[in-house]
């Protein structure tokens, strides 16, 4: 699946770029969605969520970190690549930053809450 640019430019290859999409699940209707039976599984399914979540932006920062050496190398054919890289794990680290400060900032929230 790729991104077309804006005013329907393509890439440098006549190619709009394409990203990496994220899982997707089905949306069911209201009802028809499992419940977590417990407190329990819904802490490990958020944790399991956010350790994919971590791992993903790690996978993206080794993947830059790879095309930089073979950039610096010369071993790289196209250094659009690693642009292109750089950039993906630039803006997957500030998203993570981003949601690591609204939850820090919702759990201060909670604490004065309960003062």
């Amino acid at each position: 699946m790729g991104i077309e640019a804006i005013g329907g430019a393509t890439g440098a290859r006549g190619v709009a770029p394409s990203l990496p999409s994220l899982p997707t699940g089905s949306v069911a209707p209201a009802g028809l969605v499992e419940q977590p039976a417990s407190s329990a599984d819904v802490t490990q399914a958020f944790g399991a969520a956010m350790t994919r979540g971590l791992e993903s932006v790690q996978a993206m920062e080794a993947t830059a970190d790879v095309k930089a050496v073979q950039a610096a190398t010369g071993d790289l054919s196209d250094v659009h690549d690693y642009v292109i890289a750089a950039n993906q794990a630039k803006l997957a680290t500030e998203l993570t930053v981003a949601v690591r400060n609204k939850a820090v900032e919702a759990f201060s929230e909670i604490m004065r809450l309960q003062a």
